[in-house]
Order: structure tokens, then sequence, then C-alpha cells
């Protein structure tokens, strides 16, 4: 086995895992999971039959990643985070059928007790604080925060807030990595630095 697995999770015979994937305790992975190499899933999470989970996620404790979820290489779920998969769940109306797709895109951070109603797209790289209502697409490299979320800034692939307007025309160099940050309007690219 190629990857490592607590004595107390369950993986369902069926379940594609990565090579140098980590499954902590108490954790159930489904029969129709595909996880991507070096990944961790910390206690208690749950990850359902038709979800995707990338290269080097890092899903902490008490995560519970539905059906429809997709997550892209490097994407970090904070403890205790929430992904729905039915917008309009009730107990006595079956709505399987209804499940609504959900994508976080290469690099996103997905704060501590945060929600991602279903059917939303995260970005390349954005940031969403903890505790905060995610019920639409947030775009590349946006810092969200509250209930509901509202964007706040722009934060670099290193992981720091950007010092830039949240829309204009304005360029800003991360010290981290030396990337260069250009605003188009409401749009921000990175402009990689040359090694």
């Amino acid at each position: 086995m190629s990857f490592s697995v607590h004595p107390s999770a369950i993986v369902d015979d069926g379940a594609q895992i990565g090579e140098g994937s980590r499954i902590w305790h108490f954790v159930h992975v489904c029969a129709g999971a595909r996880i991507g190499r070096g990944v961790s899933l910390g206690q208690n999470v749950f990850v359902g039959n038709h979800v995707v989970i990338g290269d080097d996620c890092k899903i902490q404790n008490n995560v519970s990643v539905y059906d429809n979820v997709t997550l892209e290489e490097g994407v970090f779920c904070g403890p205790s985070m929430v992904f729905t998969n039915v917008y309009n769940p009730r107990s006595l109306v079956e709505r399987k059928s209804e499940y609504r797709d959900t994508l976080v895109r290469q690099g996103a951070t997905l704060g501590a007790n945060c929600t991602i109603v279903c059917g939303s797209r995260i970005g390349e790289y954005a940031f969403i604080g903890a505790g905060a209502l995610i019920n639409k697409d947030v775009p590349d490299f946006a810092l969200t925060v509250g209930v509901p979320a509202r964007q706040i800034g722009w934060m670099s692939a290193y992981g720091e807030r950007l010092d830039l307007p949240l829309s204009g025309n304005a360029e800003c160099l991360c010290p981290h990595t030396n990337d260069l940050y250009i605003l188009n309007d409401s749009t921000l690219l990175r402009q990689e630095a040359q090694t």
C-alpha cells in the first residue's frame, strides 16, 4: 500500500487513493472517491462517492466532502468547514438527482467553519475567511469574509494579502516570490517571476 490508513478509518473497496496520502482516525472514504497523491484527510473526515480530490490537498478534522464536490490541486479545507450538495434540502423530499456541482480551484484556502453553498466555484488561490458563507462564485485570488461573504481584498498565491484596491488598474509585487500581480478592472492576474 503506497498510502497510510489509520486502523479506525474505513476505505470502501473501489476508492482510488494516490501515493503518499494519509488517512487519519475515523475517516470514511466511499467507493467512488478519487483522491490524489500526498493528500491528508484529518480525523473524522467523510469523502463521498462522486468526489474528486486533487494532489496535495489538506482536509482538516470534521470536514464532509459530499458528492459533486471537486477540489483541484493544493486546496486547504480548514477544520469543520462545510460543503453542501442540495440547494433546498427537505427530509421528506428526495433530491439526489438535483445535486449541484461545486468546484474549488487550485491552491484555494477554505477557512475554519466556513460554508460553501453548492453550485459555487471558488477561484484559484482564493482565500475564504473563517466562518464565511459562500453562496456565489469567488474570483481567483479574492479574499472574502462574512455572512454572506463579500470580497474585501486580494491574496497572493503565497497566502499574503496584497496591497491592491478591489477594482481599477494597479500592480503589486509579492515580496516573498517576486510574482507580479496585475489588477485589470476587477480581475487579478499573476505573472510568475522568472527563475
